[in-house]
C-alpha cells in the first residue's frame, strides 16, 4: 500500500482545498470522479476533491461503546444475543455494518464518506481492511470517531474526556488509510461560558490531528431538545468563527452541526475559507423531518446514523434490507442536494 508522506498532507490542505460549497465556487461546475483512484491507492488528494465538492453525504457509522446496545437493538438484536461490552458485541455491530457496507445501494455515487468506530476500522470486510474496501471498492471516504466519551455535564455543556493515547490512535488510522475524524462534545443550554470552551478544546484537538495529516471534522452537538436551542446556535456560531479565524492557511476543517433551528444560521461558517465541508447530523429526529430541515439548509449535507438506519433490520430478506437502505440513502441525497 502506497501512503503519502504526512508532510506532502499538510501542504496538500491548502493545494488542493476547495472550499465549502457556499465558498469557492469554481469547482462546483467540474465533474467529480466519484470512484476510487486509478491507481488503487488510498489517494488522499483525490478524497479531498471528492469531499469537498461531490454531491452526497457522510455515512454516520461510530457508534461505540454504550451507544451499541441501543443500534444492534433498533436493528432488531437483543442483549441475550451477545454479551455487552465483549467481543461478541463487536461480531455483532460488525455483521450490521458490513451488511450496509456492502448493500448495492452504499455507493460513492451518493455517499461520499462513512465514520467509523475503532473496532471497526481495525476489522475486514470481504478480506480487506475497512478502509480500503470503503475507498477502493465502494468509492467512499473512511473516517474515524476519535473521540472517548464526554465527561460530565458543566456551565451546561459536556466538553470531550481527556484522549491521552490520541497521537497512536492517529497513527494508525492513518496507516490504515483513514482520510479524517471525527469528535463529539455535547451542549444542553445557552451557557457562553461553556459553549466557548467547546469550541476552544475541540479546535485545540483539531490541530492536534491536522498535525498528523487528518482531517479533523469538528462536532459540537447542540442537545434538539435543548429549550434554548436557537439561542444555543446563535452563540456557537460565534464561538466556531472565532476559532475559525485563528487557523492559518492549510489548517482547514469540517464542522459537523446540528440541524439549525433558524434557517441559514450557520451560513457564515459554510462559507469561511478553513472550512472545508458543514455537514449535519440528525441528533434524534426522525429521517423524514431531518430531511425536511437539512433541505432549506443552504450548503450543508447530511452525516446521518440513526436517520441513515431507519427501517432495516436484521429480519429482513436481503431483498427488503437492500431496498429499504437505498431508499434511505436516495432520499438523504435528495436533501443533501436540495440544500
Amino acid at each position: 500500500m502506497i501512503f503519502i508522506p504526512q508532510g506532502f498532507l499538510v501542504l496538500a490542505f491548502s493545494a488542493v482545498f476547495l472550499g465549502c460549497r457556499g465558498g469557492d465556487t469554481s469547482s462546483k461546475d467540474t465533474p467529480v470522479d466519484t470512484t476510487a483512484s486509478s491507481d488503487k491507492t488510498m489517494d488522499f488528494d483525490a478524497m479531498m476533491k471528492k469531499i469537498s465538492s461531490a454531491d452526497g453525504f457522510l455515512a454516520a457509522l461510530d457508534q461505540s461503546g454504550g451507544s451499541t446496545p441501543k443500534a444492534l437493538k433498533a436493528y432488531g438484536i437483543t442483549e441475550d444475543l451477545y454479551s455487552a461490552g465483549e467481543e461478541s458485541m463487536y461480531d455483532m455491530v460488525h455483521q450490521m455494518r458490513t451488511r450496509i457496507i456492502t448493500s448495492p445501494g452504499f455507493t460513492g455515487d451518493k455517499i461520499l464518506g462513512a465514520i467509523l468506530f475503532e473496532n471497526t476500522m481495525d476489522r475486514e470486510i470481504e478480506g480487506m481492511s475497512t478502509g480500503e474496501y470503503l475507498w477502493l471498492k465502494k468509492g467512499i471516504v473512511p473516517f474515524i470517531k476519535v473521540d472517548k466519551g464526554l465527561a460530565d455535564e458543566e456551565d451546561g455543556v459536556q466538553l470531550m474526556k481527556p484522549m491521552p493515547e490520541l497521537d497512536s490512535l492517529l497513527k494508525r488510522s492513518k496507516e490504515k488509510g483513514m482520510f479524517g475524524t471525527k469528535m463529539r462534545s455535547n451542549i444542553n443550554s445557552a451557557n457562553e461560558k461553556g459553549i466557548k470552551a467547546i469550541a476552544e478544546q475541540q479546535f485545540e484537538v483539531g490541530k492536534q490531528i491536522i498535525a498528523a495529516g487528518l482531517v479533523p471534522i469538528i462536532e459540537p452537538e447542540v442537545n434538539i431538545n435543548a429549550p434554548d436551542k436557537a439561542e444555543c446556535e446563535a452563540i456557537l456560531k460565534e464561538c466556531i468563527k472565532a476559532e475559525l479565524d485563528k487557523l492559518e492557511d492549510g489548517q482547514n476543517v469540517m464542522l459537523k452541526l446540528s440541524l439549525p433551528t433558524q434557517v441559514n444560521v450557520y451560513q457564515e461558517l459554510v462559507n469561511h475559507p478553513r472550512c472545508i465541508r458543514v455537514v449535519a447530523l440528525s441528533g434524534g429526529y426522525g429521517r423524514n423531518e431531518a430531511n425536511a430541515i437539512l433541505a432549506k439548509q443552504t450548503g450543508m449535507i447530511a452525516s446521518f446514523s440513526r436517520a441513515l438506519v431507519e427501517g432495516v433490520s436484521h429480519g429482513q430478506t436481503q431483498e427488503e434490507f437492500d431496498n429499504t437502505l437505498a431508499s434511505s440513502v436516495h432520499s438523504i441525497f435528495q436533501a443533501s442536494k436540495e440544500g
